[in-house]
């Protein structure tokens, strides 16, 4: 097990960042299993769903795809596809965030920046790698662009950047992001910061998993990349808070145990962004012309459709998902679908037959 630089009982003692939504106290109930727990997540949503756009908006959204890659169709579509492909394809998009504070301030965040480059050694990517004929690699991973790359397409300087986010830290190594306190055999250097003053704004509950994994959490994290960096480069929270106007943090757990989703408003209404599901019809089921899927969700009587790569809290990732499908509003492109956008949207390929999605989102862009 690897050393790390906290202890999951001193995460706690971690500085935090946000004001804390009290209309989204957590899906709890006293007296209570799932069942109530589902009720609760409508309920709060509907509360927070009324309160959130007096908070404002942001100045601007901008959307950059990183990557496109494989990935099982059996997880990323759980048990409803009936497509003949083993896997599909999913693109990872960096979300770029603006807003000014009520001090004239001005804020940067970065959702999912993922270093791609070091992500490809998580163990299951890694083991997926080895058995993958390069010229099937060749023709299933697409690299679109790089996070520092599109900062500096954009104007952004990496000083610039008050904030990183991920939904969760499946596949992460933040080294060349954060920094380290050491010497890293693997990259042959000590990485300074790229982002010298970003913080990384994540659920105390990950980073409490993170210092000790449990076996069904291996095949997805780096555990040992956290080994020397810094703990002053995170900003624990913990529940939903607003970071600013039109930005909030919503805590989602089920996929992981401190999954956390990207809220936000903006000019088109209230949208959302995690890796819960991988298909904006994963929230409206019954319009998906995928294979299976619609078929799937009547007989089993399931509103919605995993990406459950993880089981670890399956039923709490479910009224994760309908908590995000009761705060977000109807796409204007088409109102069959939700404005729900994964920050890994399933992607069609001609060497995935039976995956291409009936709706894209691609990007959201706003201001």
């Amino acid at each position: 097990m690897p050393r790390f630089p906290w202890k999951a009982t001193e995460v706690v003692d971690l500085p935090g960042v946000g004001d804390r939504i009290d209309s989204l106290p957590g899906q709890t109930a006293a007296d209570g299993g799932p069942g109530a727990r589902l009720r609760l997540a409508r309920e709060q949503g509907l509360a927070f769903r009324r309160e959130f756009p007096t908070t404002g908006t942001p100045d601007s959204v901008t959307t950059r795809d990183l990557i496109t890659l494989p990935y099982p169709t059996r997880f990323g579509l759980f048990r409803a596809s009936r497509a003949v492909a083993p896997f599909l394809s999913i693109t990872n998009r960096m979300l770029v965030i603006r807003w000014t504070e009520s001090d004239g301030r001005k804020r940067v965040l970065l959702f999912e920046p993922s270093d791609h480059e070091l992500g490809r050694y998580t163990p299951y990517f890694a083991d997926l790698t080895r058995r993958t004929p390069g010229v099937v690699e060749r023709q299933t991973v697409h690299v679109h662009g790089t996070v520092l790359g599109h900062l500096a397409g954009l104007g952004i300087a990496p000083a610039d950047v008050d904030y990183l986010m991920f939904d969760h830290l499946h596949t992460q190594d933040l080294r060349r992001w954060v920094g380290t306190t050491a010497h890293q055999n693997d990259l042959n250097s000590q990485p300074g910061a790229a982002f010298p003053n970003a913080k990384v704004i994540v659920q105390r509950d990950e980073l409490a998993g993170l210092a000790e994994l449990h076996p069904l959490q291996r095949p997805w994290y780096q555990p040992a990349t956290y080994r020397d960096v810094p703990p002053e480069a995170f900003l624990p929270i913990e529940g939903s808070v607003l970071l600013g106007p039109g930005v909030a943090v919503v805590k989602t757990p089920g996929h992981v145990f401190g999954n956390q989703s990207l809220v936000l408003n903006t000019s088109t209404g209230i949208w959302a962004s995690s890796e819960n599901v991988i298909a904006a019809e994963a929230l409206t089921p019954e319009h998906s012309k995928l294979p299976g899927v619609a078929r799937w969700a009547r007989s089993w009587q399931q509103e919605i459709v995993l990406n459950a790569n993880t089981i670890e809290t399956t039923a709490d990732q479910y009224n994760s998902i309908i908590l995000e499908k009761t705060l977000v509003d109807r796409s204007q492109a088409d109102p069959r679908f939700l404005q729900f956008f994964p920050s890994s949207e399933l992607t069609g390929a001609w060497t995935n037959p039976g995956t291409r999605p009936t709706f894209t989102h691609r990007h959201l862009t706003h201001g």
